[in-house]
């Protein structure tokens, strides 16, 4: 599928030496599958630098070649020109010109370009050659293109350009042997030719024909499939109907698909704490290997099936293109708050967390909408609560249906939740864009990808790049509390024996606010979790486990069962309430901070939304007790 062609008049870039692997950037409009090249190239030999969201993080990948050497893959954000409108663009425009604070200016390009879209996409191609660096225009998805009647004159097309060209599937990794012909060799300059001026939209558009007459270019007839979902999927009433379906049938799925697995990996951290204990003489250290780390470490790794299932969702709509046209069907429901459906995919991705989809919000041009989305963001239900709600929905909701197989009352209960956060979210961002943060509603435009198959290997890389995440957290920030609340509940001795829990520093430290919480129906337990879930949300887990393997409940009766035994409904529906809203995380208000430059909105933000959370989670048990108990 199309060799690597080289114009005869390019001029050979001159051996440099060099400290360290070559740096080449992977450029190119959004929906042109430069993630899919980069995982297809860099498999799980990644890190991701301190750049903006899943499409707008710097994602570095690092080959090595077949015959030596190593080259640095650097996947920039989606760009149409170097023309910035937003602050990822803008990180990319800042690396390729080599103004980057961050990242010195690679050495080479590699521009992805969809073959299907080639008449649009083009006009990329005159900014991104008249940079002067070695560069590599890659025609993706050439299978689509010939399956549907297309066809381009790569030589031709090269001749044009002044650049080597191949067509490749980046998806089904045909043609990628040009790519690594080109990383491998000595890469040349593109030579040079008739560029317009370099941000001229006319006259880009006015080249990109030409030259895709001139390499005779034929766009491929329209996805037929894609033109009958579409009809449906964006229908105005079927489309958002559609889409409440296929999130009823994510969160039942989470429930039931993920039972088994959970139960699989809690019986095996049952099991091997058992044979860990069995190993260490019982005493301290003993206690605190399996009561402290293994209780409080295990009690938060049982959930990472349901995580995972969520995530493999989440790829799932993503990858297929179903996301994209979520994201036009969300732009209906933003332009009632006063935004915009870009603001959708920050949101969205703040179901998985609040960090990344801080980030992403600086794809978004107009800094009012911003602020109001990266305010918001919080409030949508992030990965780290769903350990919470699963633990307490499995204590107090029975497992009955509703709906048939379609839907079970856990799955309505963990919905729900996410719906509550959600119309805060909504509530919020309608006060905010009518007052403080008032501004004209831009208009939203955004390129339809056609529909296609996820690959396995893609969604692998997604499930284990989140598996990754979230086991150095269970290794990092959870294993550290759970040893410093077993080290807090066993100080200070009292003539050299353990106090009891209660009156140990983790005890007094629950006790000091257990006034302040018991009108929510918390104990002094829930409060020392409240205090810990500060660094992470999903910490009240560990430290309950912790607490409770220390009083010896939480082994042979499992955490649920002790737990209802310190809660009751109202309690537990209380707990869940708060959770929705209050911003327990440390990581969220830093780069709150680091994104708004300065600390007036975290702060505010950090106040209003716990003072929101501890008034419902009031007012929720205030009413479940006086009407159900």
């Amino acid at each position: 599928m199309g060799d690597c062609h080289r114009c005869p008049v390019a001029a050979v870039l001159s051996a440099k030496s060099h400290a360290g692997p070559r740096s080449v950037a992977i450029v190119g409009p959004p929906n042109a599958g430069k993630s899919t090249l980069f995982n297809r190239l860099t498999g799980l030999r990644q890190k991701v630098a301190n750049f903006p969201g899943v499409t707008v993080e710097e994602h570095v990948g690092r080959v090595t070649l077949e015959g030596g050497g190593e080259v640095d893959l650097i996947d920039l954000p989606g760009i149409y020109s170097l023309e910035p409108r937003s602050e990822d663009e803008q990180v990319t425009r800042d690396v390729l010109m080599g103004q980057s604070a961050v990242r010195a200016r690679p050495e080479a390009v590699i521009l992805i370009l969809d073959s299907t879209n080639l008449g649009r996409h083009l006009m990329l191609a005159a900014p991104i050659l008249g940079l002067g660096l070695p560069t590599l225009v890659v025609l993706n998805m050439a299978d689509d293109l010939a399956s549907r009647g297309g066809k381009v004159d790569d030589v031709a097309l090269s001749e044009q350009l002044g650049a080597p060209v191949a067509l490749i599937s980046a998806s089904r990794g045909e043609g990628i042997e040009a790519i690594w012909k080109f990383l491998s060799e000595r890469v040349a300059q593109p030579s040079p030719v008739d560029l317009p001026l370099l941000n001229n939209v006319p006259h880009c558009r006015l080249w990109a024909q030409r030259v895709g007459d001139n390499a005779a270019y034929h766009p491929p007839a329209p996805p037929l499939w894609t033109t009958r979902l579409d009809a449906v999927f964006l229908h105005p009433v079927v489309g958002p109907a559609v889409f409440f379906a296929v999130i009823l049938a994510v969160f039942q799925a989470i429930f039931t698909g993920a039972t088994p697995l959970m139960d699989g990996v809690h019986d095996l951290i049952a099991w091997s704490g058992t044979l860990v204990g069995a190993l260490i003489p019982n005493g301290a250290l003993r206690s605190l290997v399996v009561d402290g780390v293994w209780a409080g470490v295990g009690a938060v790794v049982v959930f990472l099936p349901q995580i995972l299932l969520l995530f493999l969702f989440l790829g799932i709509l993503e990858d297929s293109g179903y996301l994209a046209r979520a994201a036009l069907i969300a732009d209906r429901t933003m332009a009632r708050v006063g935004l915009q459906g870009k603001s959708f995919i920050p949101l969205l991705s703040a179901y998985a967390c609040a960090v990344p989809a801080i980030l992403a919000t600086r794809t978004i041009e107009n800094k009012r909408d911003r602020i109001a989305t990266i305010l918001i963001a919080p409030f949508m239900t992030c990965s780290a609560r769903l350990p919470v709600y699963t633990l307490i929905i499995a204590a107090f909701v029975p497992d009955k249906h509703i709906l048939g197989p379609f839907l079970g009352a856990r799955a309505a209960a963990l919905l729900g939740l996410y719906l509550l956060g959600f119309t805060a979210a909504f509530i919020t961002a309608k006060v905010l864009k009518s007052s403080i943060l008032k501004s004209q509603r831009n208009s939203f435009v955004m390129e339809m990808p056609p529909y296609r198959m996820p690959t396995l290997r893609s969604l692998a890389l997604r499930l284990y790049d989140r598996s990754k995440i979230f086991l150095r957290r269970a290794g990092t920030i959870i294993l550290w509390v759970s040893i410093a609340i077993w080290c807090l509940a066993h100080l200070p001795l009292d003539h050299g024996h353990v106090p009891p829990i209660e009156k140990s520093l983790a005890g007094t430290m629950g006790r000091t606010i257990e006034p302040a919480i018991q009108p929510l129906g918390f104990n002094w337990k829930i409060g020392v979790g409240l205090i810990t879930s500060l660094a992470a949300r999903e910490v009240i887990i560990s430290t309950l486990g912790t607490i409770y393997g220390i009083e010896g409940e939480s082994h042979g009766t499992g955490l649920q069962a002790a737990i209802q035994r310190d809660l009751n409904l109202a309690g537990a529906v209380a707990l869940m309430v708060f959770f929705a809203f209050a911003m327990q995380c440390m990581s969220t208000i830093a780069v709150v901070r680091k994104e708004t430059g300065g600390w007036r909105w975290p702060i505010a933000q950090f106040l209003y939304m716990t003072g929101l959370a501890y008034s419902s989670a009031w007012v929720a048990h205030s009413v479940i007790m006086r009407f159900y108990m």
